[in-house]
């Protein structure tokens, strides 16, 4: 059999030997050499850790993220195989972790495990009520570099900073309009396909945004419709 170089593989191979050298060495232990004394890592596996810790950066080799931790490096470099390990069995949907499948399995039960202390709401992942939780006490920890607007959550931070740079990244394929948001992108989108999920329970006219049917139902409530402007 010929034998294979292993700087001929490719850089995943490459890290994937590197990582399986690693992991051996650390549930083996290690002798250093220190002047005239040897002294050998036997101990438990959490000592062994924290010295690695310490003394290693796991670099991808197919970006610039570094991680001190193998584990994390192993789920990161399956974004750039593609490799999806973990499936739901009712949509097929298919995630790098395991953690992420449970989460999105409560899209199908309807699990809503975390609730708010201030308000009867319910959220299906802890991120989500952090959130919802700085309505109630008012924070905003997120703040524009440029204008000095705070938000009380990132992603809104980031969207506003396109307002400054200029980005739409969400192009529409039929007329080539851009968007800030993917949403809006959405939204934009049953132009062209007519598509109206919104239908009213009073009368049955449909509409194809929510805020639309929001300021819609007002009509039969008797009060005065509200106006709003659709950002792009």
């Amino acid at each position: 059999m010929a034998s294979v170089k292993l700087e001929d593989c490719s850089p995943t191979l490459r890290l994937n030997v590197n990582i399986k050298d690693e992991e051996e060495e650390e549930k083996t232990g290690k002798s250093v050499y220190r002047g005239d004394r040897v002294e050998t890592f036997s101990t438990s596996r959490e000592q062994q850790q924290k010295d690695h810790r310490a003394t290693r950066s796991h670099n991808c080799p197919h970006c610039k993220e570094i991680f001190p931790f193998l584990s994390k490096l192993k789920i990161h470099l399956k974004i750039h195989t593609g490799e999806n390990p973990y499936y739901c069995t009712d949509c097929g949907k298919c995630f790098t972790k395991s953690q992420a499948l449970t989460v999105h399995q409560r899209v199908h039960t309807g699990e809503k495990p975390f609730s708010c202390s201030d308000c009867v709401e319910s959220f299906s992942q802890l991120g989500s009520l952090k959130n919802h939780q700085r309505i109630h006490t008012g924070e905003k920890p997120y703040s524009c570099s440029d204008c000095g607007m705070s938000f009380s959550r990132l992603d809104t931070l980031k969207y506003h900073q396109r307002i400054h740079t200029g980005e739409k990244p969400y192009t529409c394929s039929d007329c080539g309009k851009c968007f800030i948001k993917s949403s809006a992108l959405t939204i934009h989108q049953r132009v062209h396909t007519g598509e109206k999920p919104y239908s009213c329970s009073d009368c049955g006219k449909s509409f194809s945004q929510l805020s639309t049917l929001k300021a819609h139902k007002r009509i039969h409530k008797g009060e005065k419709p509200l106006q709003f402007f659709q950002m792009s």
